[in-house]
């Protein structure tokens, strides 16, 4: 498999060349040359298959022979470690719970399954790797955990001070040791700038190998499809199901279109959207227009420039109105959030996260209009990582698990820094390439 850039500037590279860049030298994103077609009686076993098996038979046409497949058996394996349960709370409505990893978020998938490929592709280079990440809020506490220890990569994980959860921040700033995080004196945006304004610096390049974590690195981004597998492996309903993404970065949404490229039944995507809604505005307006990211209690899709809508477009042929065939859109409030984790617990008992109840109210409203359909959300983060919100919502305190009190233990570890590209970089020449 070869992959190119959408900025069409740089040669193809295979998945060890794209994972290691991360970012293609013309700043474009890497996609496939081509999207591999499910083989048809492997779909029709699909309830019968094991995650493993599922693994493999997704990800090795886009590693090719670039890891060698007991290895690449290996890695999926210790991706795949953990339950991803899809729990029904209506009789129309399920709930996929991707917070049953180390972190208790869905980037565990993500983030354990690159680490691993970086770990094993640094093992034929001499110089270290610095991995870079800009994070919202939970892709930090999954990049931290996946590739914490892991001989030859240091990783910088820029975070927007204040507007990350206590848990998020505690988790991505108490490993220490090869992780390192920077405390952004702004939003998620700034720290997505920065990132991209080292990956631009000649300077910075020639003196130590970047590579990136966030979902723009095909290592991050194409694993995410496995989970929609599993969530169909237990689709009990006749018809294909409408699935409902809280959307920030659009990686995760855009893995499921990919799933749905390649043969996986699915009857219809919505992103889930909260006051950040450039891409519910381009959907009803036909205008794309980026805007600052604005905070609100669902903090990891508070993104105003959301990277990975380019590849969406890709996968529909940069058509707007085959987008619109398949894709619909919602803006839920802040207000609106806190009603439905309210309305959801004294109802059905089931608490939601922030993000997965501003999911769950737009799969609402899409059924209110398709009698005949139902379908899943996708409950992205524990409950547990946003106290304020969801207590707000239920009315009492939510109950801890033991690895999160383990977390208030533990030191914070960061450097706060100020948004632009001199002291980053500054710091990044002094800390990575003495």
């Amino acid at each position: 498999m070869k992959y190119f850039s959408l900025n069409k500037q740089s040669p193809q590279v295979n998945f060890r060349e794209a994972t290691l860049l991360g970012q293609a030298p013309d700043k474009g994103l890497y996609f496939p040359e081509q999207i591999p077609q499910i083989n048809p009686d492997f779909l029709a076993s699909l309830k019968t298959q094991s995650p493993t098996s599922i693994g493999m038979e997704i990800m090795q046409p886009f590693v090719g022979d670039c890891i060698p497949p007991e290895v690449l058996e290996g890695i999926i394996k210790e991706t795949l470690s953990f339950r991803v349960p899809l729990v029904p709370i209506t009789d129309k409505i399920a709930s996929l719970e991707l917070y049953h990893g180390p972190t208790l978020a869905f980037k565990d998938v993500g983030a354990r399954f690159m680490s691993r490929c970086l770990g094993y592709f640094s093992q034929e280079r001499t110089g270290r790797v610095l991995v870079l990440v800009a994070t919202s809020g939970d892709t930090g506490g999954a990049v931290a955990d996946g590739f914490y220890d892991v001989e030859g990569v240091d990783v910088v994980i820029l975070y927007p001070s204040g507007k990350v959860s206590p848990v998020q921040e505690l988790q991505l700033t108490t490993y220490g040791k090869n992780i390192h995080a920077i405390e952004v004196m702004d939003d998620f945006d700034a720290c997505q700038r920065m990132v991209k304004m080292a990956f631009a610096d000649d300077e910075i390049r020639s003196a130590i190998f970047l590579t990136s974590a966030n979902s723009i690195n095909v290592a991050r981004w194409l694993p995410q499809q496995l989970y929609y597998f599993m969530a169909l492996q237990q689709w009990q309903e006749k018809v294909p199901p409408v699935i409902s993404v809280p959307s920030g970065n659009f990686g995760n949404i855009c893995a499921g279109m990919m799933a749905a490229a390649g043969g996986l039944q699915i009857e219809h995507f919505i992103a889930a959207v909260n006051a950040n809604d450039v891409v519910y505005n381009y959907l009803n307006t036909g205008n794309y227009n980026v805007t600052k990211a604005v905070p609100t209690l669902s903090n990891a899709m508070d993104v105003g420039d959301p990277s990975n809508f380019v590849r969406i477009m890709q996968i529909f042929g940069n058509s707007f109105p085959a987008l619109k065939n398949n894709l619909k859109s919602y803006r839920i409030t802040d207000d609106e959030t806190i009603e439905t984790i309210s309305s959801v617990y004294q109802k059905r008992g089931y608490t939601l996260d922030p993000h997965g109840a501003v999911a769950y109210l737009a799969l609402e409203r899409f059924l209110e209009k398709h009698q005949a359909a139902s379908g899943f959300f996708l409950e992205t983060a524990h409950p547990v990582k946003f106290p304020a919100a969801v207590e707000r919502g239920i009315g009492k305190p939510i109950e801890v698990p033991e690895q999160v009190k383990q977390l208030f233990n533990k030191e914070k570890l960061s450097l706060k820094m100020q948004p632009g590209g001199g002291m980053f970089k500054n710091y990044i020449l002094d800390r990575f390439t003495q």
